[in-house]
């Protein structure tokens, strides 16, 4: 078809050839393809794999993330409804809607990247729209490793922990990397194994054969029809999953997936907003309370210590890098207090003269009390592994990583 179109418009431009310049006319013939077919002017920034977000705050203003720096472009739509239609276009193919009765609206396209829309009245000066793009590659635990995320000690730990069924909770603030690192630790997954998901947009990319995916569905025109995240992890126990992976626990489903974790279901993975190591246990605490039982805090907090061993912590540094700054060991539970102790840890420095965040990976001299779990289920780690010491990633260009 799109071929087509574009002998088409060519047909057309030759009758008016005194009017166009060849490179008026070819830049015609792409802009009304990508109208047509595509998405209008977002169609050139996501041919661009450099571009990790497009924010656009109303039809005159659209920004760009690239290499974790924002960028203006000159992009625009023709007005607001122009705007608002390339959205529904979005939204539709997946099943959800945009309009003054639904203004809020989360999609994603085929890549798997997540949009978001907020149009008024809820967004008082026009339209809102972003959207986190992810690259035709998926990332694996190399890149990582290449780009200082982490060190070739803390890769190898993940591992381990997840071959041995351990349950990971994944943490971090917006845009830190929580998704990023949620698909590649599910890559450590063995291929035997069978995994449900549930997101609210399904963005993850699991190369294993035996993946059930389920995506949760906002009500209908009448508020009928809704499906949530809780309803579809209780249905998901009945799917003989070997492991659970939830996209982000943010709701009352988190006592249902801390249920599911102490009851056969070890090895599952969740993310979760925080802004250190401990903080998703406040938050867990909070969200299992937002459930409506009645159950005193020290019963939760136990609840949270059996059913969770390791949690990731990611930081999305100043300068726009993304880095595991914690790997923590839950250790159990002490009365109404959640023990744990950090692995390994990053420690900031400084800042240098061109914005860059200096730091130094180390592990804490703390060994898991996991190592001998992890020794039964076939991953042995050496024991000098913990020692206290600073890490090195083995670092590559980083404008070169990111291309």
């Amino acid at each position: 078809m799109r071929r087509q179109l574009r002998v088409g418009i060519e047909d057309l431009c030759r009758f008016r050839g005194d009017v166009l310049s060849h490179e008026d006319q070819k830049r015609l013939v792409e802009e009304v393809i990508d109208e047509t077919l595509g998405l209008g002017p977002l169609e050139p920034l996501l041919r661009d794999p450099t571009i990790s977000d497009i924010l656009i705050d109303g039809p005159e203003r659209v920004s760009i993330e690239r290499r974790g720096q924002l960028e203006d472009t000159n992009v625009r739509f023709y007005d607001e409804d122009h705007l608002i239609e390339i959205v529904q276009r979005i939204a539709s193919k997946v099943g959800r809607r945009l309009d003054e009765s639904s203004p809020m609206v989360d999609a994603r396209l085929a890549d798997g990247s997540r949009v978001n829309a907020v149009i008024r009245p809820l967004a008082l000066a026009g339209a809102l729209v972003s959207i986190r793009r992810f690259g035709n590659r998926p990332l694996e635990i190399q890149d990582l490793i290449a780009r200082g995320a982490m060190t070739k000690e803390m890769s190898r730990f993940l591992m381990a922990c997840f071959r041995s069924r351990l349950n990971v909770v994944v943490s971090g603030g917006t845009g830190s990397g929580k998704s990023t690192l949620l698909n590649v630790l599910s890559g450590f997954i063995p291929k035997r194994e069978r995994i449900v998901t549930i997101e609210d947009a399904a963005e993850l990319q699991l190369d294993q054969p035996r993946v059930a995916r389920m995506e949760t569905r906002p009500p209908n025109l009448e508020g009928k029809g809704e499906i949530t995240a809780r309803e579809l992890l209780k249905n998901s126990l009945r799917m003989r999953p070997d492991r659970i992976i939830i996209g982000e626990c943010r709701g009352v489903e988190a006592f249902d997936m801390l249920q599911a974790m102490t009851t056969g279901h070890s090895g599952s993975l969740t993310t979760i907003h925080a802004n250190s190591a401990r903080d998703p246990f406040r938050r867990l605490e909070m969200l299992v309370g937002m459930a409506g039982f009645d159950l005193p805090s020290w019963l939760i907090n136990e609840l949270i210590g059996s059913a969770i061993q390791i949690v990731v912590h990611c930081e999305r540094l100043s300068n726009g890098e993304r880095k595991v700054t914690q790997i923590t060991e839950l250790t159990g539970t002490n009365g109404s207090v959640i023990e744990s102790h950090d692995i390994f840890s990053f420690r900031k420095t400084g800042v240098t003269d061109d914005g860059a965040v200096t730091g130094v990976f180390s592990a804490t001299g703390i060994r898991p009390r996991c190592l001998e779990q992890l020794r039964v289920a076939g991953s042995e780690l050496s024991h000098e592994m913990f020692e206290e010491k600073e890490l090195h990633p083995e670092r590559i260009d980083r404008v070169a990583a990111i291309v």
